[in-house]
């Protein structure tokens, strides 16, 4: 183990099985296609949001006087957890962690290791506790179980990278003690944006969100947004609705495989498939045959790039 931390998708299914490979019950994730308050509201027990965007680069989101937008909580830290980033790639995990180990008091089970990683870190600082973080075995281990599959060095990609290259960060949000805090790991300091308890939280967030996204270009659209509510197959089974259990537990296999496929390394596959392929072109014309399927190909894929430059409709890839 390197020690290193690798990133990982935006992705329902990703962080609700890594939260239930860290122990957390009863929880998880759901994507939030629009910014709507009545969708958040449906979600309801909710816990806090996780928001994904573009990092501004080119302009800072805070300054020393303070953020764009609400205020820095300094006095909050010994109240609530909340943790520096000391390392790239964590963001996600740390974001998720924000909203998961502040909802004691809502009668969220963390489970034993996120309970005692908890407790061994509230009394240090922010910066501490980022390292604390940084340095457990167990949480990076099971984040980087989620990371996708990567067969191939990229020897170009450190040519190719630059100070253009985007760069996409995860923060949280969540109500704590009657305040919206937006919990960043890249800030000195929890962003307090007022008053705010479980049941206005969807409209309050909302408020925030849109005020954010605002800041960016209209042609901007690379955000993603994850609600962090109870486990909805809980909320079936209390309410005996079989057709949401089912979707719900369907759900779940869909990510069990999804999960399995972010995993797996299909070079092999790959490669036994396309054996399997030539070698029936050959049993079927030889290699003269198998020259011309090769150029059909070819001459496919170059018409549906000259498509695509024109602007053309939909172009079959070949």
């Amino acid at each position: 183990m390197s020690g290193g931390w690798n990133t990982i998708e935006s992705d329902a299914g990703v962080f609700t099985s890594l939260i239930e490979n860290l122990g957390v019950r009863d929880v998880q994730f759901e994507e939030l296609l629009t910014l709507d308050p009545s969708e958040l509201a449906t979600l309801q027990p909710l816990y806090g949001v996780i928001f994904l965007f573009k990092y501004p680069t080119d302009r800072p989101y805070a300054s020393a006087d303070g953020p764009l937008d609400g205020s820095f909580d300094h006095d909050a830290s010994g109240s609530l957890f909340f943790a520096a980033q000391t390392i790239q790639n964590a963001c996600a995990t740390q974001a998720l962690l924000s909203v998961l180990l502040n909802k004691q008091a809502a009668g969220v089970d963390i489970g034993p290791p996120l309970r005692d990683f908890r407790e061994f870190t509230i009394e240090l600082p922010p910066e501490f506790r980022g390292e604390a973080l940084s340095n457990s075995d167990l949480i990076r281990e099971v984040h980087n179980s989620f990371a996708r599959s990567s067969p191939f060095a990229d020897e170009t990609q450190q040519q190719r990278s630059g100070e253009s290259d985007d760069v996409f960060h995860f923060i949280a949000y969540t109500p704590v003690n009657g305040t919206l805090y937006e919990l960043d790991g890249l800030q000195p300091a929890p962003i307090s944006h007022g008053p705010c308890d479980e049941e206005s939280f969807p409209s309050r967030v909302v408020d925030v969100l849109q005020r954010r996204v605002a800041r960016y270009d209209a042609t901007e659209i690379r955000f993603n947004l994850l609600a962090v509510c109870r486990d909805l197959r809980v909320r079936a089974r209390e309410f005996g609705d079989e057709e949401l259990l089912e979707r719900e537990e369907r759900k779940r296999r869909d990510w069990l495989f999804e999960n399995a496929l972010r995993r797996h390394n299909f070079v092999g596959f790959a490669g036994e498939v396309l054996k399997e392929v030539v070698g029936a072109k050959l049993d079927e014309g030889g290699e003269e045959a198998c020259g011309r399927w090769v150029e059909e190909s070819l001459e496919r894929r170059r018409a549906a790039e000259r498509a695509l430059r024109r602007g053309d409709g939909d172009v079959e890839m070949g």
